[in-house]
């Protein structure tokens, strides 16, 4: 498990991977290797690990094979299935985490929604977190920098040595201690209590694919006298509004969920609102029934987007491309594409109620998730959905939030060519931005500003560079 963990702290960066020996120490690779070292392992009877014995792990973890992709070749779907699985497991890791981690404090405290919340009440940040937000992401940060600098390793006696002052004058040490030990530490028996659960629901075949339990505690003790981080890049996701989600359905349940689908809501429209030259108009009720529209309508002089928010995550059935699959992509997004399509067929009948929304110009639908569907816009997954008569493309709000600040050309543009091109028009958006020019995005700056280590590694960074903390 030290081992896992230096090698960890070593290619932490996305960077470094395919700099790493044979190209081997992934992320994905090193967490299942934690995972059934935990699972499985014993310190008996063994000759102590070495560097080798790790680079012989991760190299048959590379070889391993999806029994589903061969077993079912004949399977026209069986790639479709592999691909699936397979960004599951690896696009994880490969969110920004500054856009992670300044999203937040962005929608979580400086957002307001349209409804009266029920647990996102004053205090809840302490009740849930033990601390304030602003202090939760900070230790976040704190652990993931100790991990990468460290070997792998936080220390909590560390915060009592000479130098620590500045760190305790903005969080005091029992602050991040009893946070780091209530959200962020597990135990080698909590693991296989876990793994044993798991066993019980899931294909053993599939385990690679399935939900670590490190993602939920990042940190392991029983290995010394500090905290072992076996995969450093799982400690800032924990502070993540996905993170903080889990955390607050486990806590309040289905009522937290809903608090933060309204607030994701008003926060995609905060993200629209930095459109230059657009109008954002929101959803519109219609109607002796008062039905509603799409969220929000963007207006410019090119091009009309409907955009409809959902908050829902992949469940267990997509990321392992099982069976409930098709179901399951139905019931969290075909709502939204019958929505785009009503609203657009409302729009082009001149509905009163849509007096304000031109009818002469081209119209396309955005469906913004809180997390990345993987290839959902691919010809793989999009017949598992309804039939539109516009373009519909499915984005996450990583990509929405970069989409918004291009500065080379306007969105409408992108969009159109996008959509115009069989084959781009497939792809994820993040594809279509690529080689493009960007501004800054203010919304993603204020929340990253109202925490401890904001001038950390130039102000604007995520403490990627960590050894700034």
């Amino acid at each position: 498990m030290p081992k896992i963990a230096r090698a960890s702290a070593a290619f932490a960066l996305e960077s470094s991977w395919l700099e790493s020996p044979y190209r081997k120490y992934t992320p994905w690779a090193l967490a299942d290797a934690a995972r059934v070292s935990l699972a499985c392992g014993n310190e008996y009877h063994r000759k102590e690990a070495t560097d080798t014995d790790l680079l012989r792990i991760l190299d048959m973890y590379s070889q391993l094979e999806d029994p589903y992709l061969y077993e079912h070749d004949s399977d026209e779907d069986a790639l479709g299935r592999w691909l699936l699985r397979a960004a599951g497991e690896q696009m994880i890791y490969q969110e920004p985490v500054f856009q992670e981690l300044a999203r937040a404090a962005a929608m979580l405290t400086q957002t307001t929604g349209t409804r009266e919340a029920r647990c996102l009440r004053p205090g809840w940040e302490e009740e849930l977190l033990g601390t304030s937000l602003s202090h939760y992401v900070g230790i976040a940060q704190l652990l993931w920098a100790s991990a990468i600098t460290c070997a792998g390793w936080f220390d909590p006696g560390s915060l009592e040595a000479p130098g620590a002052e500045p760190i305790c004058a903005e969080i005091p040490a029992a602050t991040i201690v009893s946070v780091a030990e209530k959200h962020f530490v597990t135990d080698t028996a909590a693991v296989r209590k876990s793994n044993e659960q798991a066993r019980l629901t899931t294909d053993p075949l599939l385990r690679r694919y399935e939900y670590n339990p490190l993602r939920g505690t990042p940190l392991v003790k029983g290995y010394g006298a500090g905290l072992l981080a076996p995969v450093s890049q799982l400690i800032p996701a924990k502070a993540s509004p996905l993170g903080i989600y889990y955390t607050g359905v486990d806590r309040f349940g289905a009522a937290f969920a809903q608090d933060l689908g309204d607030l994701f809501e008003a926060y995609v429209g905060r993200q629209l609102g930095l459109l230059p030259d657009a109008t954002i108009l929101p959803e519109i009720v219609y109607g002796q029934n008062q039905a509603l529209s799409v969220d929000w309508i963007v207006v410019t002089e090119e091009l009309v987007l409907l955009v409809e928010v959902k908050s829902v995550r992949p469940t267990v059935h997509l990321r392992l491309a099982n069976e409930r699959r098709a179901k399951e992509l139905q019931r969290m997004l075909g709502r939204a594409y019958e929505q785009i399509d009503r609203t657009a067929a409302l729009i082009a009948s001149g509905r009163k109620e849509f007096a304000g929304v031109p009818t002469d110009r081209p119209v396309q639908g955005l469906i913004v998730t809180m997390e990345p569907f993987h290839i959902v816009n691919a010809p793989l997954q999009r017949p598992l959905l309804p039939t539109t008569t516009v373009p519909v493309t499915v984005c996450s709000i990583s990509e929405l939030e970069n989409i918004v600040t291009i500065t080379d050309t306007s969105v409408s543009r992108l969009l159109l060519d996008r959509a115009d091109d069989a084959r781009r028009s497939t792809y994820a958006l993040r594809e279509a931005l690529s080689g493009h020019t960007h501004a800054r995005n203010a919304v993603l700056d204020a929340g990253w500003d109202s925490y401890p280590w904001r001038d950390a590694a130039g102000g604007k960074v995520p403490p990627e560079t960590a050894a700034a903390l």
